[in-house]
C-alpha cells in the first residue's frame, strides 16, 4: 500500500473515531426548575445529560439569585428550559446573548402571558405539551437517535395516564368543593379538579409580594373561622409569620391543611410528585 493511501486510511479512521466520540457525547440540557429537567431526562434518556438550577424543595424560588457557575453551565448547554411569564425572569436574563442555545419558554408553548398564574407545571397538560416540544427539539438536534426519543416520549405520555385518571376521579366526586390557599401555587390543579377557590385576591397579592388588603385578610380569616372551606393549602417552601398564622387559625378551627411545594422533591419523578400531591388532597377530603 502506498504512503498516500496509508495516509488517507489513517485520516478516515481518525475522522470515524472523532465522529463516534461526538455522537456518543450526550446533549447537555439545562433547566431552570427540576421538574422540567426531570421530564427532559425521561424523554432524552441516555443520549442527554440534564441539570437543573432550582432543585432544592427547601429553597424559595422567588428568592433565588444566579451565580457564575450557573452562567458557565448555560454556556455549555445545547438546550435551555425555563418556565416564563415572570416566574424565573433571572433565567431569561442569563440566556440573553447565547445564540447557540435552543431555548424553550414553557409558558409560551401553552399560550400563557404575563399576569397569568405562573405555576403552570401543576397543570399536567402543560407538561405533556412540554414533553412533545423537548422530543421535537432533540430529534432536530440529534436525528440519529430519533427512535429512542420517540419511544421515551411515548412512555412518558403513557405514564401520565394514571395521573389524568386520578384527576378525573377526584373531579367526579368532589367538583365544586370550596377550598382556599395562602397563595395560588396549586391553582391550575384546583381548576383541573373542578374546585371552587376562595380568596383569590388574597392569594394573588401574596404571590406578587404586595400586602393583602384588610378586607382580603378578613375574608380568608372568616372562611377558616366559619369553616366555609374543605381545607387550606399552603406553600411548603414559604415560612413567614402570615403563613404560620393562617395554618394555626385553620387548625384551631379544625380546618384541614395541605402542603404543596413549588419545586419537586428530590429522588422522585414528576409523575410521582403529582401523585403525592393528589393523594394528600384526597386524604383530607375523605375525612
Amino acid at each position: 500500500m502506498s504512503l498516500r493511501r496509508l495516509l488517507l486510511v489513517a485520516i478516515a479512521l481518525t475522522f470515524s473515531f472523532l465522529s463516534s466520540f461526538v455522537l456518543a457525547t450526550p446533549l447537555h440540557i439545562i433547566a431552570a426548575e427540576n421538574f422540567y429537567a426531570d421530564v427532559a431526562k425521561q424523554v432524552g434518556g441516555e443520549y442527554v445529560s440534564v441539570s437543573s438550577i432550582l432543585s432544592n424543595p427547601d429553597d424559595n424560588p422567588h428568592l433565588f439569585e444566579a451565580s457564575p457557575t450557573i452562567a458557565k453551565s448555560i454556556a455549555q448547554a445545547k438546550i435551555a428550559i425555563y418556565s416564563g411569564i415572570g416566574y424565573d425572569s433571572w433565567m431569561s436574563k442569563l440566556l440573553a446573548g447565547h445564540s447557540h442555545l435552543t431555548i424553550i419558554d414553557v409558558a409560551s408553548l401553552i399560550g400563557r402571558q404575563d399576569g397569568d398564574n405562573p405555576h403552570i407545571w401543576y397543570d399536567p397538560h402543560t407538561m405533556l405539551t412540554f414533553a412533545l416540544a423537548i422530543k421535537q427539539q432533540l430529534i432536530r438536534l440529534d436525528p440519529a437517535h430519533q427512535a429512542s426519543y420517540q419511544h421515551n416520549w411515548q412512555q412518558f405520555v403513557a405514564s401520565m395516564h394514571p395521573i389524568l385518571t386520578d384527576i378525573d376521579s377526584l373531579r367526579q366526586r368532589y367538583a365544586g368543593t370550596e377550598v382556599t390557599a395562602t397563595e395560588p401555587v396549586f391553582g391550575y390543579m384546583f381548576a383541573e379538579l373542578g374546585f371552587k377557590v376562595r380568596n383569590l385576591g388574597f392569594q394573588m397579592a401574596v404571590m406578587n409580594d404586595t400586602e393583602p388588603s384588610i378586607s382580603q385578610m378578613k375574608g380568608l380569616h372568616n372562611d377558616l373561622i366559619e369553616h366555609k372551606v374543605a381545607f387550606l393549602l399552603y406553600n411548603l417552601q414559604v415560612s413567614d409569620p402570615m403563613t404560620e398564622q393562617l395554618k394555626t387559625l385553620a387548625q384551631t378551627h379544625k380546618v384541614a391543611i395541605v402542603g404543596a411545594t413549588e419545586t419537586m422533591p428530590k429522588g422522585i419523578h414528576y409523575q410521582q410528585w403529582l401523585k403525592q400531591e393528589l393523594d394528600a388532597v384526597q386524604k383530607v377530603l375523605k375525612k
